[in-house]
């Protein structure tokens, strides 16, 4: 048969399978060849490869909730850091009845009604309405703001109509406190902690001011009652219940001495004598009182700012103790590091007296 008969019947072939190095090479119908001519790789020599997968990035958690209290309105998650509310669509949370829009009933709502806002640790309401925004009953004003804490209730154009209540998802509840305390103040964040207890930042709810709240369990707290002057700390309040004190105190905004001393490594000298001026004068008056502080030390005062030059308060009253006439100290208490002498040798003998305050003062002074 002629080389000619042989190819009848055949289809004639695509130019392309010709051509060397072409796609087609790499093909199913390519067979067992592993490459054309020019080292393409057919499908079957091909590795597959794996790409590693994206990792997703994990949801945010929600720092608080608003759960509604009326029909109408729905729960809401924080995780921005502020969010606006009203009846204007570009609010971050539209008061309308989802299921009803346009109803009449949230006419009585402002477009722009409240802000709820997060600061450090810290959550506050700032009321923008005409009619009024209420936490637990307390109105806050128009461009004036409150605190919000764990289990507040927020109600809007009127007292009775209540609409959210607020849960804290970070902070634990609160402690149980006195009746009286909780209608005037607001505590949030501890702040400070001691060997009787611990401090909490706290807000009154009329003026929203800051203040501290000292909460000492009866059980570690003997000390008696100590007036005050601008160098010693001022108590604003006082509140107790069966097992414990809550001394509400003024806010000092510049923390501990001990933090600024730590940080400055070494005081400038005009702020070291303005501070120990002060922490003589509130000692004088002390010991003029027959009151022993006996555990003075940079923990135990407060500054008012974070300025330089500052007003100053001594602080701490746990160890203090009237000192009645003719009658000396014979217990052993204090920070060791600022403990006069006689504090170690004679606590349990002769005592001691108003001496060791001014041992502290000295210690203090040096390591300014």
């Amino acid at each position: 048969m002629s080389e000619e008969s042989s190819r009848e019947g055949e289809q004639p072939q695509d130019p392309s399978q010709s051509q060397p190095g072409s796609s087609s090479s790499s093909g199913p119908s390519s067979g067992s060849q592993s490459s054309s001519g020019s080292g393409t790789l057919s499908s079957v020599d091909t590795i597959p490869v794996t790409l590693p997968s994206v990792p997703e990035e994990p949801e945010a958690e929600p720092w608080g909730r608003l759960l509604p209290m009326k029909r109408g309105f729905r729960s809401h998650d924080f995780i921005e850091d502020q969010y606006l509310f009203g009846r204007d669509t570009k609010c971050n949370y539209v008061l309308d009845d989802p299921d009803e829009k346009g109803s009449q009933k949230f006419r009585i709502y402002s477009k722009k009604h409240f802000r709820i806002y997060r600061e450090g640790s810290e959550v506050f309401v700032v009321d923008y309405s005409n009619n009024g925004t209420f936490i637990d009953g307390i109105k806050i004003g128009k461009d004036k703001k409150l605190p919000l804490v764990n289990n507040a209730v927020i109600a809007l154009s009127e007292r009775r109509n209540r609409v959210f209540v607020f849960i804290d998802l970070i902070s634990g509840e609160q402690a149980s406190l006195p009746k009286e305390l909780q209608e005037k103040y607001l505590l949030t964040r501890r702040i400070g902690t001691g060997v009787c207890g611990e401090v909490k930042l706290a807000f009154e709810r009329e003026t929203c001011r800051k203040f501290a709240v000292k909460i000492i369990n009866k059980k570690n707290f003997q000390s008696e009652g100590v007036s005050h002057l601008p160098c010693l700390i001022r108590t604003e309040d006082f509140y107790q219940t069966e097992d414990s004190y809550y001394i509400v105190l003024e806010m000092m905004e510049g923390g501990e001495l001990f933090h600024r001393v730590k940080a400055q490594q070494q005081l400038d000298e005009s702020n070291a004598k303005l501070y120990f001026y002060q922490m003589l004068r509130a000692v004088q008056y002390l010991h003029r009182n027959g009151i022993i502080h006996r555990d003075l030390k940079p923990e135990n005062v407060l500054l008012s700012s974070q300025d330089d030059v500052c007003l100053i308060k001594v602080t701490d009253f746990n160890q203090s103790r009237i000192l009645e006439e003719s009658m000396l100290m014979r217990t052993l208490c204090g920070t060791p590091s600022y403990l006069a002498p006689e504090v170690f040798t004679q606590a349990s003998t002769t005592g001691y007296g108003l001496a060791v305050d001014a041992w502290s003062l000295g210690v203090l002074l040096f390591v300014w």
